[in-house]
């Protein structure tokens, strides 16, 4: 009887045993494929899934879907260097450009020929195309703080408006090109330009397309009054800088107080237009002004007109003073009315007034 009691009792610690292992088997399977799961799933995408599902005309096709959200993709900006992005501008900057420094009182005359004020411009919202390549050294002589002023804002006025409306053409273009089913060798080549001046992977239309847009009038000339003291700082004076653009590579002019281990210069220009141009470049394509074009995206797809008190909001990273800074802009905006000017547009060119300038 012993011996059968013990036999029993083997028996039932062997499939105790036995269970106990099982729960063991289970549980390490069971944990091992929680384990290996996600990474069978990485190493499948990352080595047999095609471009073909990841291409730019997916993203156009969900960003069209689900317009509230806009958004630059980390992965598809290219880090460029000011080189890359600013060549076209430097090409031209580095060219011999014939100009003439007109002194205030001259600049004033042709202004009252041409019949160009901005009263007028406030009320017809029409601008006459008087292009001024330098600021006037006496700009600075001015006492009366108004008509300071005023010179500045129709000096920088009509360069603001051309190199918007260029904007705005190649804006209009690129939606040609986006809407068709073929590109002609001419477009793919006008597209491989733009890829270049925007900081954008090659056939990234999205990230183009979000890039490729204006800025306010109001918000430009702003942030000119403040970078130059209304035109009579001597970066403006001396290099036609308007945006206090830094450059590490092109010409430029050394801040007075910076150290010597500060390598950055304020970018110089032989005129007045390509500061412009550089500032927009500037603000279309660094990393800094992500939230800037972001918004302007999102106000786009609503149908809002791009409104310089918002996308102000967006510039704390173009000042050391940070958010200071989007204060002080705003005042400029409010205070001086500017967004009066946001709506104005160039008048055509005339040879007759190309031969007073």
């Amino acid at each position: 009887m012993k011996v059968k009691k013990k036999n029993i009792q083997n028996t039932h610690i062997n499939k105790s045993l036995i269970t106990l292992s099982r729960f063991f088997l289970s549980s390490f399977i069971l944990i091992s494929i929680f384990y290996t799961t996600p990474l069978f799933i990485n190493f499948i995408e990352k080595n047999f899934n095609t471009k073909e599902f990841a291409n730019n005309s997916k993203k156009i096709l969900n960003n069209t879907i689900n317009k509230n959200k806009i958004f630059e993709d980390d992965n598809e900006i290219v880090k460029n260097n000011e080189i890359d992005l600013l060549y076209d501008i430097l090409d031209e900057n580095n060219s011999d450009i014939d100009v003439v420094r007109y002194t205030t009182s001259e600049i004033d005359a042709l202004f009252k020929k041409v019949n160009y004020n901005l009263a007028d411009v406030r009320d017809t919202k029409l601008v006459k195309p008087a292009y001024i390549n330098l600021l006037p050294n006496e700009i600075k002589k001015i006492e009366n703080t108004k008509k300071r002023k005023e010179m500045f804002i129709k000096i920088v006025l009509p360069l603001i408006l051309k190199e918007n409306n260029k904007i705005r053409l190649d804006r209009k273009r690129l939606f040609t090109i986006i809407n068709k089913s073929k590109n002609t060798d001419i477009e793919k080549k006008w597209l491989e330009k733009k890829y270049k001046q925007y900081g954008t992977r090659y056939n990234d239309l999205y990230t183009l397309k979000i890039r490729m847009d204006e800025i306010p009038t109001s918000l430009a000339i702003a942030q000119a009054a403040k970078e130059t003291g209304w035109g009579t700082s001597r970066f403006a004076k001396e290099g036609n800088a308007l945006f206090g653009q830094w450059t590490w590579s092109g010409e430029g002019l050394k801040p007075k107080n910076a150290s010597k281990s500060e390598g950055h210069k304020v970018m110089k220009f032989n005129i007045l237009q390509l500061s412009v141009r550089a500032y927009l470049r500037n603000l279309n394509t660094h990393g800094s002004y992500k939230d800037l074009r972001k918004a302007r995206a999102e106000l786009r797809d609503l149908n809002k007109p791009l409104d310089s008190l918002v996308l102000s909001s967006h510039l704390d990273k173009y000042a050391e003073t940070g958010s200071k800074y989007i204060d002080v802009l705003k005042k400029i905006i409010q205070q001086n009315k500017l967004k009066d000017f946001d709506e104005a547009r160039l008048l055509p060119s005339s040879k007759d007034l190309e031969s007073l300038i």
